[in-house]
């Protein structure tokens, strides 16, 4: 079936409210945080790494990305476990996704960065990436409250933020790998703060379009939206978004498929669905399948294929996205509990489940068609209910 689409009413323009506050937050924060974090575990990188995975563990009582040696078969090693210098967060309502988004934890591959949210200290952490080795750099704040989610194109990253109606805070990201806030690029979503329960009445997940010409926000059950702000040149958003109403589906996560199609994770509905992006922040909807499981809310690419995870059902089902965005859905591969957020290497050879119920990651190497084998999985220390993982 598909989702309807309507071009709805475009909000207020936002009040940067948190100006002030943001950058006396920064400021303080700044101060007084070391500039590096020195590894609470580290270990050798095994002979013969391929690359790195890094998963959040968004632990309530110390914010860590652990990282892992990935090998040429895709299997795991605990490489160093690294403190943030924040505190996880966990959103009222949430059981195995305590954020309840997807991007909390960015690799960004030009600079060689990882970025991880502080949901419950309200701030952001920048690490240096060498191999699996990280280095602390910066923490600053995130420009409102509750961050969940990371998005970044070149030297500009914006933040999503959950609580207080949400907000999105931009950055220009320096050569150094260091944050500095984007004068004049906060907005205020005006979602309804007393919305309850908070896991699916808050936004999504924040992402850049292919081109870096706009940028995407879901709201989940907060008014069943899909927001898309312009970016302008100078790196800031348009005054509001288009507000793109999506019935009763719980937009949750966002991605692209490899034609470019927006492909976003309906909760409300457990299915996938496809849309044109139109250059005037307007999304059309091309078509939409259910997983035929229960809480799909997640979705990563990893080639050709689309994987979304059903938290409820503790499985990832699989789809193919035709070159005109038509989705057929291939089945699903059993994970351990609570399946969440996932992530792919570069190359789309394997793919890390996420999964918040006993804090496991599950590893798969991605076959023929898109098929599925276990290769086998870790447990990562205080990560139940975590959230955010990348893939270098």
């Amino acid at each position: 079936m598909t989702v309807p689409s309507h071009l709805g009413r475009a909000r207020p323009a936002a009040r940067p409210l948190f100006a002030a506050a943001v950058a006396a937050t920064a400021a303080a924060v700044a101060l007084a945080a070391p500039a590096a974090a020195s590894a609470a575990t580290a270990h050798r990188q095994p002979a013969g790494q391929a690359g790195a995975v890094f998963v959040q563990t968004d632990n309530t009582a110390g914010n860590q990305v652990v990282s892992y040696a990935r090998s040429a078969s895709g299997t795991l090693a605990l490489a160093g476990t690294y403190n943030t210098g924040g505190v996880g967060g966990q959103l009222t309502g949430s059981v195995v996704d305590h954020l309840a988004s997807q991007g909390s934890l960015q690799y960004d591959a030009q600079r060689h960065l990882v970025i991880a949210v502080n949901a419950g200290s309200n701030s952001v952490t920048v690490f240096g990436a060498r191999g699996t080795r990280l280095h602390r750099r910066q923490i600053i704040g995130s420009g409102g409250q509750f961050p969940v989610s990371v998005a970044i194109r070149g030297n500009l990253v914006y933040v999503l933020n959950a609580l207080r109606g949400g907000a999105v805070q931009g950055y220009r990201l320096s050569p150094a790998g260091h944050l500095a806030f984007l004068r004049g690029s906060h907005r205020r979503l005006g979602l309804n703060q007393a919305a309850t329960p908070q896991f699916t009445n808050t936004p999504g997940q924040v992402a850049f379009s292919p081109s870096g010409s706009q940028l995407i926000v879901t709201t989940k059950a907060n008014g069943n939206d899909i927001d898309v702000f312009g970016v302008r040149a100078s790196g800031r958003l348009s005054a509001s978004p288009v507000v793109n109403a999506e019935g009763s589906t719980v937009p949750f996560a966002i991605t692209f498929d490899q034609a470019g199609h927006l492909v976003i994770a309906d909760a409300g509905t457990n299915a996938l669905a496809t849309f044109t992006l139109g250059a005037n922040g307007t999304v059309a909807p091309i078509d939409s399948v259910g997983t035929g499981q229960a809480a799909t809310c997640w979705v990563a690419p990893a080639g050709g294929t689309l994987y979304a995870s059903n938290a409820g059902s503790g499985n990832i089902s699989g789809y193919t996205s035709s070159a005109s965005g038509q989705l057929t859905l291939l089945g699903q591969t059993s994970t351990d509990p609570g399946t969440v957020d996932a992530t792919a290497t570069p190359d789309g050879q394997f793919l890390y489940v996420q999964t918040g119920g006993n804090g496991i990651v599950d590893e798969f190497s991605v076959g023929t068609g898109g098929s599925l084998t276990s290769v086998g999985s870790v447990t990562v220390a205080g990560a139940a209910g975590g959230e955010g993982i990348a893939a270098s």
